[in-house]
């Protein structure tokens, strides 16, 4: 049985999503302790897919989000218009002059490299986005008048203070009341949470907004930590194990029988430049799993998770397939990970030509 998913024909939006943009400071080569120059991207864990909707797929989309109305904040909306997103639900703060009140979220990044991991460096405290609040958006006129086919948010934005917690609520229940397929990528980070109740609170929010969520990604730590499903099976939680994940979803879509769809990215680190990479997803009490990609190189893994999500929504987008929206997803976020940058620069043509197992021969 497939989604029921709105025509494109009814609603001026494929997608939206509602999360934090941040100016993503990227050393390259060299770590951010010692560096002398940056590059800059845009990201956020919802925008991301977002982004990826349109640039790869060409898919009508947009993002809910906050910036302080300075040089900083219309950078990171340059960014935004450069890939397609509309920018039609962008709040904006007045500039305070020195942040003390609001201020623009930054997010330095190091790639890593073989032994070295990846390092996040956020500086995201007083963020325009972290102050969103219920009433912010007109959720009636997005979802109802002008018609979304699918909402997507997510556990960080949710993570950013009391507020963002309750706007979330408000979204999700409003994108049910008009028939929106809403999606949810739980990435839990337990440094967001710790000094606003960690795991309890966490639980507290999730497992709320779950309520209202069709299509859950997430691994199994993810879920445990998240939701507070506890399933034996993976000794390494860096390590999904697929049955696992199979008896974690097993147990949850039991707890929470509004799921329709959960899916998660299968990643074994051998390094920072090494992985293991597949996906599976569960829709209508069967598993979906993709091709494997055996120790794929990594250039930037920093958003394969969003891309992930993404390439997952235009498969039921497109095809409204869950096997389809495995192998897009699968394939979308491992060619993502081949790229510097939070977001992908993949076409579509190369996510389809990946699925099938193309190889990297040069094009000419």
């Amino acid at each position: 049985m497939s989604l029921k998913i709105k025509s494109a024909s009814e609603c001026k939006y494929d997608q939206i999503s509602l999360g934090e943009v941040m100016l993503r400071l990227d050393p390259g080569e060299t770590r951010v302790r010692v560096a002398r120059e940056f590059k800059v991207w845009e990201g956020g864990g919802e925008y991301n897919t977002s982004r990826g909707l349109r640039k790869c797929f060409g898919l009508r989309t947009a993002v809910c989000t906050a910036f302080v109305d300075n040089e900083v904040g219309h950078l990171v909306e340059d960014f935004i218009m450069q890939g397609g997103v509309a920018t039609d639900f962008i709040k904006w703060r007045e500039d305070d002059g020195i942040g003390r009140t609001v201020r623009n979220g930054l997010n330095f990044t190091e790639r890593g490299f073989g032994i070295r991991g990846a390092v996040g460096v956020p500086d995201r405290g007083n963020t325009a986005a972290s102050q969103l609040k219920p009433g912010d958006f007109n959720w009636d006129d997005i979802f109802g008048k002008q018609g979304v086919r699918w909402f997507h948010t997510g556990g960080i934005f949710a993570a950013l203070s009391e507020s963002t917690a309750q706007i979330t609520v408000e979204a999700v229940k409003a994108a049910n009341k008009h028939g929106t397929i809403v999606s949810y990528d739980l990435n839990y980070r337990p440094s967001l949470w710790k000094t606003i109740g960690g795991l309890k609170k966490a639980q507290e929010v999730n497992r709320e907004i779950a309520k209202y969520v069709d299509v859950m990604i997430g691994n199994e730590e993810d879920f445990t930590a998240s939701l507070g499903f506890a399933v034996k099976g993976a000794e390494d939680l860096k390590h999904i194990e697929t049955g696992a994940f199979k008896a974690m979803i097993e147990t949850a879509v039991k707890e929470f029988p509004n799921f329709k769809v959960a899916a998660t990215t299968l990643r074994h680190v051998h390094t920072a430049t090494v992985n293991d990479w597949s996906a599976i997803l569960w829709h209508d009490g069967k598993f979906h799993e993709s091709r494997q990609y055996p120790r794929l190189e990594i250039l930037d893994r920093v958003g394969g998770g969003d891309s992930f999500a993404s390439g997952l929504q235009f498969g039921f987008l497109s095809k409204n397939d869950p096997q389809a929206a495995v192998d897009y997803g699968a394939a979308h976020g491992a060619f993502a990970s081949t790229t510097p940058g939070d977001t992908s620069m993949a076409t579509q043509k190369e996510v389809e030509k990946l699925m099938k197992g193309g190889s990297a021969r040069v094009v000419r």
